[in-house]
């Protein structure tokens, strides 16, 4: 089978879409760099050429989430706490195998020896002073923040276990009202 030559952008963007697919369906320790290289059309090198090692894999695919959920929420313009929240859930409902891939990586990343550990502590602190900003209106805001937190990972992987009955953007809305009532 002939490779395609692909410019350098497109080859790690296919590789970062590719290996989010995968993960998402076996979770990072069931990942093999032989299957996102076949997946490509590459070889084990030719991949590793791109990404440096599976460490370097995974980091990429975690940033490339980040930085496109991001992007899309920012789209959405929100300007409140509750915006913002209700912005990211809209966004995560219309990417269950992301929001899969994420809650499975962060899982196993609470190992230590986990090449994603650091990075979704790190990640965590960020989210929770992120929240924390907008939520300085209200009593209290770094523990709404970090209960918005888990509230959110909680919804999502109801979400994700029975998506058939539970609505995503329906039950956070519900627990919005509860979290903020009238209060935007």
């Amino acid at each position: 089978m002939a490779r395609s030559r692909l410019p350098v952008a497109d080859r790690r963007r296919q590789i970062v879409e590719v290996t989010t697919r995968l993960i998402a369906e076996r979770g990072f320790w069931g990942l093999s760099m032989q299957d996102v290289a076949d997946d490509c059309g590459l070889t084990v090198p030719g991949v590793l050429h791109h990404v440096g090692s599976k460490d370097g894999l995974l980091l990429a695919v975690l940033d490339h989430r980040d930085l496109e959920d991001k992007r899309s929420v920012a789209e959405q313009a929100p300007g409140t706490l509750r915006e913002t929240c209700a912005a990211v859930v809209r966004r995560n409902a219309l990417q269950p195998e992301i929001v899969r891939l994420f809650a499975v990586l962060e899982a196993e990343s609470l190992t230590p020896e986990h090449p994603a550990h650091e990075w979704f502590g790190a990640r965590q602190e960020r989210t929770v002073a992120e929240l924390t900003a907008l939520a300085a209106p209200f009593p209290a805001p770094g523990v709404l923040a970090r209960q918005i937190v888990a509230l959110m990972d909680g919804l999502q992987l109801q979400w994700l276990r029975d998506p058939s009955t539970v609505d995503l953007v329906a039950e956070w809305e519900a627990a919005a009202e509860r979290l903020f009532g009238d209060s935007t």
